[in-house]
């Protein structure tokens, strides 16, 4: 017995389809998979941190760059940004329920690609080695 096309449900598209151009995720993928973000949102999965405790624990990250990111992530709604009116002021930041579980699921990428360097740079070793790269 077959199916026919007519008497299939419809599938309904996903409301959000990153690939299509449009596509509002686009903007927050960028913010999510880029460099900065992508350390920053694995840090705060440790827990609270103050602005400059942050930027020492994502080595490398200037001053600029680390606010732009913390801006971004928080427009988001991933990071939760909490200023308390003392002397001088103290900001703290930590992920919201949303940025906990993008956050697990970057750590489970970034612990996956740290236990295969190895094989990482063997590779990268063999590529140059063919193409005469040094």
């Amino acid at each position: 017995m077959s199916t026919s096309i007519e008497s299939r449900p419809e599938e309904t598209p996903p409301p959000y389809d990153a690939f299509a151009r449009a596509c509002p995720s686009r903007g927050t993928l960028e913010h999510v998979m880029g460099r900065w973000g992508g350390l920053t949102l694995s840090a705060l999965h440790e827990g609270s941190f103050r602005f400059n405790e942050l930027r020492r624990r994502v080595d490398g990250v200037s001053e600029k760059m680390l606010s732009q990111t913390l801006q971004a992530l928080e427009r988001d709604g991933l990071v939760h940004r909490e200023a308390q009116p003392t002397n001088p002021p103290r900001v703290d930041y930590e992920l919201t329920p949303l940025g906990r579980g993008v956050a697990e699921r970057l750590l489970s990428v970034v612990h996956f690609v740290e236990s295969r360097m190895d094989e990482v740079l063997a590779a990268r070793e063999a590529y140059d080695e063919t193409r005469g790269a040094r």
